[in-house]
């Protein structure tokens, strides 16, 4: 180890600037079925839960 030398940096940390997300980024990419919230089939319900 050597004296007088710095090892470390002591400074306030600049604020980060949060970029927004735009609203639709994938508006036309994909479609969601009218179905998309309707419980799934008793046998892929057993297979998530592995009962």
């Amino acid at each position: 180890m050597q004296t007088g030398k710095p090892v470390a940096e002591i400074r306030q940390i600049s604020p980060t600037v949060k970029q927004l997300q735009p609203f639709a980024l994938c508006a036309g990419e994909f479609t969601v079925p009218d179905d998309f919230d309707t419980s799934l089939p008793e046998d892929i319900l057993t297979a998530f839960e592995g009962t």
